[in-house]
């Protein structure tokens, strides 16, 4: 017989070589867009006629064959998986190596640490792999495949929908799923509530000839172009956030202010196709940072309250509107979105020359090295400082802070990150701070390299722990640097546009409905043909195909016939209606007759009672009977509805089988 295989390229039953059921082919056909697959051709072009105009026909033909072949390979979803699984496994290395446009000193500290890899990686662009070449033919191959599949299984789709259900085949008992009754009523009669009842099913239902044709499911391929095109918008947001995404850091003193510009930035950061007129016209000032901590128990030092007051304004003239930045609670402002990431301590000095005028007077913010706020930082004197000569000259201050002192330890780290206890630890050098060099250089690192310590009358290096208010005073009368009572706190803001999340959101969750409704909706077909056989008695016949075996098709057909054998019974052998313990009989998945043993007398016709089979062999609640034991019709021995003329008496009272078709009697 011929069977609908599971999950075949094109999906549609093969017909008969016979010939008998050519027209399956329609009615099996269409039910998914999936292009049909082929395999590796030996040669496109044929014959090639003599002479160069023949070669030239051929290289033509051959050319534009295997292009054609190509192209199918490269949309099939087999590449696309392929594509999909090396866009992922690609994405592994910029995930374990660093990064150059995320943290280029950290590629730089791998190839200094590894001298045999760190080449290696270099040409293959693993330090950059997004912007790679590779990565970026692996996507748009991707691209390309999506799209190439899903533009012609669109419009294929479309053309299904537009179009009616195919008519039934000539035999509908080779289908997976088949029922079939004799009864009283008028062809007609079955036919209209047939179409009544699949409708009322929500099936697209249609008289055709003389069966009627319906079809259900349709959401299933809806579902399934919904998740390609999801993964193209995806690929889509994905790409245009990478291009014009931009990141910057900002670390701003209380009272501070900050200007959405580049200049204003410490680190920025951004994709190939983003300019500097992409930036969000904004500023905003620190008012107050809040930072308090857990004192008790295992969570000690752990941050409770973490939040910045600020003020900000949008364009030049904006009015100015107050608001609160707390983690995971960024400032959005039109595409931009200001995050708060880092806290520290910013004491503030004032550093005065041999004559006592303040050549410095300003909070330092001082950068963490651990979880409980120990800080270094550096002070330095650019302008404006002479020393006892009168010669212009630079200071610089190694400092490191602690919020709270370990008394009695003699080193400098902090017990807890709050201002419990205070003290600036400060080295002092003098000379060139490099600044004019041109080189650029760490503002929180102090740069030795031309700088001379100054030593106390003993010759030890001049250093102290300073409490709020206090001051150290430099040999030789050179100065002094105090460290001020007032201690002012900064906060890290980072400044974020990426644009297309909001489109790679919507279609990752497009994505996983497409994918639900593809696998949990099953599309199949309905055939009711109604034909009156040559005793004059209605014979009914129902089968029901789907894009692959399930257990839920008989089911649903064994549900469908008896709601039309509630309007079209089962004729007995006095020739009226049977009630409703005469149902249907339910053939799943084999080619043997669905027409019941008939006993002949009186021109009547007795169906055969048992209960459905599934089309693993078990049974089916609800549904019609199916054949016994005794039934020895085989898959290469269909059988077509009967009438009582080939039927014979049984004394036994055993129905005999009806003969094949062409078999002797």
């Amino acid at each position: 017989m011929s069977k609908t295989t599971a999950d075949s390229p094109a999906e549609t039953p093969r017909a008969d070589p016979s010939g008998d059921d050519q027209d399956l082919g329609a009615a099996g056909s269409q039910l998914s867009t999936a292009p049909v697959e082929t395999a590796m051709p030996g040669s496109f072009g044929g014959n090639r006629a003599p002479g160069l105009t023949g070669w030239l026909a051929w290289t033509g033909r051959e050319l534009l064959g295997w292009a054609r072949w190509f192209w199918r390979q490269l949309t099939s979803m087999r590449v696309a998986l392929m594509l999909l699984f090396l866009l992922s496994l690609g994405a592994v290395p910029g995930s374990l190596i660093p990064q150059s446009g995320t943290d280029a000193l950290k590629v730089s500290e791998f190839q200094d640490a590894h001298k045999t890899l760190g080449p290696i990686y270099q040409k293959l662009g693993l330090f950059h792999v997004f912007s790679s070449a590779w990565f970026g033919a692996i996507y748009v191959m991707l691209f390309v495949s999506l799209v190439g599949c899903i533009i012609p299984r669109t419009w294929q789709f479309v053309g299904q929908l537009r179009g009616r259900p195919p008519g039934a085949p000539k035999r509908l008992n080779r289908l997976p799923a088949y029922a079939t009754w004799r009864t009283a009523a008028e062809p007609e009669q079955v036919r209209e509530v047939a179409l009544a009842t699949l409708r009322k099913r929500r099936f697209r239902a249609h008289v055709d000839g003389d069966a009627v044709a319906a079809e259900k499911g349709y959401l299933r391929e809806t579902g399934n172009l919904l998740f390609h095109l999801a993964l193209i918008v995806m690929l889509i947001a994905f790409a245009w956030g990478q291009l014009f995404k931009s990141e910057g850091d900002k670390l701003i003193v209380e009272g501070d202010g900050f200007s959405n510009t580049l200049t204003q930035y410490d680190d920025f950061k951004s994709g190939n196709l983003f300019s500097d007129d992409d930036l969000v016209p904004f500023s905003f000032n620190l008012k107050n940072f809040i930072g308090t901590y857990e004192r008790t128990g295992p969570n000690r030092g752990t941050p409770s309250t973490f939040q910045a007051d600020i003020t900000y304004s949008l364009g030049a003239y904006g009015k100015a509107e107050k608001h609160t930045i707390k983690v995971n609670e960024p400032l959005e402002i039109g595409d931009a979105k200001v995050y708060l990431v880092s806290h520290g301590y910013a004491p503030v000095v004032t550093v005065r020359d041999g004559k006592g005028n303040v050549v410095l007077h300003q909070a330092v913010p001082m950068l963490p090295i651990d979880s409980n706020v120990t800080s270094q930082g550096a002070i330095k004197v650019l302008d404006g400082y002479k020393n006892t000569q009168g010669v212009a000259e630079q200071l610089g201050f190694a400092a490191l802070f602690v919020p709270t002192y370990a008394k009695g330890s003699g080193t400098m780290f902090s017990q807890y990150p709050g201002l419990d206890y205070p003290v600036l630890n400060v080295t002092g050098y003098h000379g060139d701070l490099g600044v004019n060099s041109g080189i650029p250089q760490n503002v929180y690192q102090l740069d030795t390299k031309n700088l001379k310590q100054f030593k106390d009358a003993k010759g030890n290096i001049l250093k102290a722990q300073l409490l709020p208010g206090e001051t150290m005073k430099l040999p030789n009368g050179a100065g002094s640097i105090t460290f001020d009572k007032q201690i002012k706190e900064w906060a890290g803001f980072q400044v974020v546009q990426q644009p297309g999340t909001t489109w790679a959101l919507t279609g990752a969750l497009t994505a996983i409905v497409g994918l639900a409704g593809s696998l949990f909706i099953q599309r199949r077909r309905v055939w009711v043909r109604a034909t009156r056989s040559a005793d004059g008695v209605t014979v009914v016949e129902m089968a029901g195909l789907g894009r692959s075996e399930s257990a839920k098709l008989p089911e649903e057909l064994g549900d469908l016939a008896a709601l039309v054998h509630d309007r079209a019974p089962t004729r007995t052998d006095d020739g009226s209606a049977k009630p409703d313990d005469g149902s249907p009989k339910l053939d799943t998945g084999s080619a043997k007759s669905a027409e019941a043993p008939m006993k002949s007398g009186e021109g009547s016709t007795k169906p055969q009672t048992g209960s459905a089979t599934s089309a693993d062999g078990s049974p089916t609640p609800g549904t019609g009977p199916t054949k016994t034991d005794a039934d020895p019709t085989s898959d290469d021995d269909p059988r077509t509805p009967t009438s009582d003329a080939d039927t014979h008496d049984s004394d036994s009272g055993v129905e005999p089988p009806v003969p094949a078709e062409g078999a002797e009697k």
